[in-house]
């Protein structure tokens, strides 16, 4: 049942079995609705089969400066119960990186996961955030709202490193183990803690009918392309770096 309501609801959505697809997601809802978080990501991973599945599996809460070790296949993502079942049953390659690792599963994995050890910031050209959205894909943001968006993270190191990231002085180094044994020295400046303003992306896409919207039950599905959104959010850090900072009114987040 939760696995056809799942199904269901991607094909209302429009998303192709064969394209590429992130998932962001709560399970709160679903779950006081009655439904099975394994049965879910089931219904993800034989609807994507054909294409390729991307879940984030941060783990910027338990890997830091005390607990400096990532290990692809044991540290622990804390971005969901569904993501932990992604990761653990289905993932066929989760990306080196400390803090904000993606699991993917389907033809476009290796490519797409790959890279992310190489650069210094967390959502570069070469991570699976900038590769996304080089390729298009979609973004699915079930049962959470825009603020979890990490694709917009990509377009701030871009434009305005110096004003959403810690210095490079302030970089910190993590030793990554992959699922093979392989260990990788891995540099990391992090996203300054800050009120940033994402719900102006998502309204400016609802308001241009780029924004797809269904639900099951009391939990919300929203998806769009990730051109899509690069697009309106690099019109708005082009023409000012600090759009995204939050003003006195905006709806924001810490973050």
């Amino acid at each position: 049942m939760s696995s056809y309501a799942v199904q269901q609801a991607l094909n209302r959505l429009g998303i192709a079995p064969e394209s590429l697809l992130m998932v962001h997601s709560a399970f709160k809802q679903l779950s006081r609705d009655g439904y099975d978080p394994s049965e879910v990501v089931a219904g993800f991973v034989n609807y994507m089969r054909p294409g390729t599945l991307l879940m984030p599996t941060m783990s910027w809460r338990f890997v830091n400066k005390a607990h400096p070790v990532f290990e692809e296949l044991t540290t622990p993502s804390n971005t969901g119960v569904l993501t932990e079942i992604f990761r653990q049953k289905y993932a066929d390659m989760r990306s080196c990186h400390p803090t904000h690792s993606v699991a993917g599963r389907g033809c476009l994995t290796q490519d797409i996961l790959s890279s992310h050890d190489l650069d210094d910031t967390p959502c570069s050209a070469r991570s699976p955030f900038g590769l996304h959205a080089e390729r298009n894909g979609w973004v699915l943001l079930m049962g959470i709202s825009i603020d979890c968006c990490t694709l917009i993270h990509a377009m701030e190191e871009h434009v305005a490193p110096e004003l959403y990231l810690q210095p490079a002085s302030q970089k910190e180094t993590y030793m990554c183990r992959t699922r093979k044994g392989e260990e990788k020295s891995v540099a990391l400046r992090r996203h300054r803690f800050l009120p940033r303003n994402y719900f102006q992306f998502q309204d400016e896409l609802a308001r241009e009918g780029l924004l797809r919207v269904t639900s099951i039950d009391n939990t919300i599905f929203r998806a769009f392309q990730s051109a899509d959104m690069v697009r309106v959010v690099m019109d708005r850090l082009n023409r000012s770096p600090d759009s995204i900072m939050a003003r006195p009114g905006d709806r924001y987040r810490m973050m």
